[in-house]
């Protein structure tokens, strides 16, 4: 059986009898966008062919999900960049980043398969989904007050991802941050001086988010603080950390949790409102929160195959400005909703009585995206046919 629990493809070969050298591979690495025309590398070379037999054989490139992105030069037997290649919209956050290709020949059939890794270059600043966030804060707030800040986003990875925040000016408030499950920091305005309304009422800080490449990139957010009389206490929530498990077919609006804060405080002082508080993911669109009532329901659609859990970020706000967050852990689980799928990457019309065992007719490409034992996938032929299913993949049932 074969587990699809991580992105695999299964190569299906028909034979007579038995496999013969018919395989090579090779790796190249490449910066992300290189211009069009750009060399890749000398594949021909790489792989020990003359150039002449990639006419003579009809060289094909096919590639999984039939990007374009590289084309094959049979006159120089090279490799070269068709299409610029976006690191970011390839891989996303996911790194190492990998493009994979496979290259047939004909009369006889080989196959090659190449790898090609997308090294990320600093092409992204730091950035927020906001220009500024607004504070109403009480000049009672006591010292030590958080107040979580929207986080910013970075498409790069490694060094060229973000690296740090800053805050100025640092005369009431600075920076604190946590390490969050994904790898991200929550970060946190911390009270350390006493406001005086009287004084100021009315604050202006930047908040600048700063990534690691060189030359350093960053961007920044406007943060605008109203300082307000008397608001004593700040929502606690009743619990710190939710968790769900949802099928991926869970209908939207299912509700998922409700989350509960409480502050001590009269009047509107006491009055707590909710809000999802991601950014750096589709959090936001997946789910929704009753801003009264702490409701937490599905307002998008799941798929296992590209998320198996989600982390929500909720806070609790009051009129006078106080904050308090939680998160809810939501585990999907799968269900077997995508059937396997044969494609064929190169097969022979017609085949002479005289051909020998182990000569190589067709090479088929079976796929099944489900995870688990919901994504293992057996293969046969008919009985009594001359034939015989050989597989790339040891863990591939054949018959």
């Amino acid at each position: 059986m074969l587990d699809r629990t991580m992105r695999r493809q299964v190569l299906l070969f028909i034979s007579i009898f038995t496999l013969n050298s018919v395989f090579g591979q090779v790796t190249y690495s490449i910066p992300e966008e290189m211009s069009k025309g750009s060399l890749v590398g000398n594949i021909a070379q790489d792989l020990g062919l003359d150039v002449k037999r990639l006419k003579s054989g009809k060289a094909r490139i096919y590639t999984e999900d039939n990007a374009e992105y590289i084309e094959l030069n049979k006159d120089r037997g090279a490799l070269l960049v068709k299409e610029r290649i976006d690191r970011e919209a390839l891989c996303g956050q996911t790194t190492p980043c990998a493009l994979r290709l496979q290259i047939t020949l004909e009369d006889p059939i080989e196959f090659f398969t190449v790898t090609l890794e997308i090294n990320d270059i600093n092409d992204n600043a730091p950035s927020f989904k906001k220009d500024e966030m607004k504070f109403r804060i009480s000049e009672s707030a006591v010292i030590g007050a958080k107040f979580v800040l929207e986080r910013a986003m970075d498409l790069d990875v490694g060094m060229n991802g973000l690296r740090g925040y800053s805050l100025k000016p640092t005369d009431n408030f600075n920076l604190k941050f946590q390490n969050q499950q994904d790898g991200s920091k929550k970060v946190e305005m911390v009270l350390q001086k006493h406001l005086d309304r009287e004084a100021q009422d009315h604050l202006f800080l930047t908040l600048t988010a700063f990534d690691g490449g060189d030359p350093q990139l960053s961007g920044t957010m406007q943060v605008e603080i109203f300082v307000l009389d008397v608001n004593d206490n700040a929502p606690v929530f009743t619990q710190e950390v939710y968790k769900v498990t949802i099928m991926e077919t869970a209908m939207k609006d299912t509700i998922l949790s409700t989350v509960s804060a409480v502050d001590a405080d009269e009047g509107s002082n006491g009055k707590v409102s909710y809000s999802i508080t991601n950014t750096l993911d589709d959090v936001p669109v997946m789910f929704q929160v009753d801003e009264e009532n702490g409701v937490v329901v599905l307002s998008g659609t799941l798929d296992y195959e590209k998320a198996q859990h989600y982390e929500i970020h909720v806070q609790a706000s009051d009129d006078g400005g106080l904050t308090d967050s939680c998160k809810i852990i939501v585990e999907v689980t799968d269900t077997n909703d995508n059937p396997p799928s044969i494609n064929v990457m190169s097969k022979t019309n017609s085949i002479s009585e005289k051909s020998r065992p182990g000569t190589v007719v067709t090479i088929f490409n079976v796929q099944d995206p489900d995870s688990g034992e919901n994504g293992n996938v057996a293969c046969n032929i008919e009985e009594n046919m001359p034939f015989l299913m050989k597989t790339t993949d040891d863990a591939a049932d054949t018959e």
